[in-house]
């Protein structure tokens, strides 16, 4: 009970306190040095989207986390919010200006990787990048809290790099650049929400950090506060139906599995390792990880499909991948006869 009573006499002191004129000025002073375009900015800029586009297009997560480390764009949004938040106009418009340059020099980039590779598909990392939810916006709001409480704590500060890889802004950019390279509409439009989810969610929550830690008045700061909630409570909307068709194939797929093995004879003769699910495609194909002992014919596929089809009330494609289960015994010396 101690531990929490300090605990909750910490925040009530954290947020009861009001920054000296001194303390703005410094931090608006630090914003607006780290939301100036310059060489350093542009350099990483280019090197991030670089690491990023050829992480996505080699489908490689390791590559695409060593770009979200980089995070030339969390500095100028966190200016952006901050100049908004107190209306220090000069902030605002280099924050603004900085992410716009940076957004665009990536979706360039991006887009001229895309077409120099011409790659005629992409792999999962991409199109994981192109159905945003409700959360991805919760992610991001969190992120962004963490980044600005960062910048008023310097002694955290080097908790940024985990929070650019939580929210990772630059992938979603690239992979608006890729999807035009291919002339993906629906990719480019998915992977836009994304970013724009990220970039309102980040600017909402740094604002809500810096008016907490007393930075400005709510009454002064309730304009800025309230445009950018409306614009986020937008977002809720398509966010919103995505969540509930990511919810809905959840439950498909768990469906799917329940009827193959409680209802099938097939899969009373096999073990169902792992299924996993790709709505992109039309129909929509099942991947069954299977191990059984004998050779699963075309037939039963095509039998199984008819009634998935059937039960599901919609069309499905199944693809089994089977591993071959052998019995191996040591071998008994026979005895000879006497």
């Amino acid at each position: 009970m101690t531990i929490i009573r300090d605990v909750r006499n910490r925040f009530k002191n954290f947020r009861r306190r009001r920054a000296t004129r001194a303390e703005l000025q410094q931090i608006v002073s630090d914003l607006l040095a780290e939301s100036c375009i310059d060489v350093s900015y542009l350099v990483l800029i280019v090197g991030s989207c670089a690491i990023a586009t050829f992480g996505l297009l080699s489908n490689s997560a390791a590559v695409i986390i060593g770009a979200m480390i980089v995070a030339p764009l969390m500095l100028p949004i966190r200016g952006l919010a901050l100049g908004a938040l107190v209306g220090r106009v000069a902030l605002f418009r280099e924050g603004a200006i900085s992410v716009l340059i940076g957004t665009l020099l990536s979706v360039a980039i991006s887009y001229s990787l895309g077409l120099l590779v011409g790659l005629p598909s992409y792999g999962s990392e991409v199109w994981a990048r192109s159905e945003p939810n409700l959360l991805d916006l919760g992610i991001a709001v969190a992120a962004g809290g963490i980044s600005g409480y960062a910048k008023i704590k310097p002694k955290i500060a080097g908790s940024l790099a985990g929070t650019a890889i939580a929210v990772a802004l630059m992938p979603p950019i690239c992979v608006v650049g890729l999807g035009l390279a291919q002339l993906n509409g629906s990719l480019s439009l998915g992977a836009g929400l994304l970013y724009l989810t990220n970039l309102l969610g980040i600017t909402l929550s740094c604002m809500l950090t810096f008016l907490i830690a007393g930075y400005i008045p709510v009454r002064r700061a309730r304009k800025a506060l309230t445009w950018t909630a409306v614009l986020t409570l937008l977002l809720l909307i398509p966010l919103g139906i995505s969540f509930a068709r990511l919810v809905r194939q959840a439950q498909l797929r768990i469906s799917i599995e329940q009827a193959l093995l409680n209802r099938t004879v097939t899969f009373q003769q096999l073990e169902l390792l792992r299924s996993e699910v790709n709505w992109l495609s039309n129909p929509p194909e099942v991947y069954l990880n299977v191990r059984a002992k004998e050779v699963v014919t075309p037939r039963q596929v095509e039998l199984l499909e008819e009634f998935i089809s059937r039960e599901m009330e919609q069309p499905f494609t199944l693809v089994f991948q089977v591993g071959q289960v052998e019995e191996v015994r040591r071998v008994v010396p026979s005895i000879p006869p006497r």
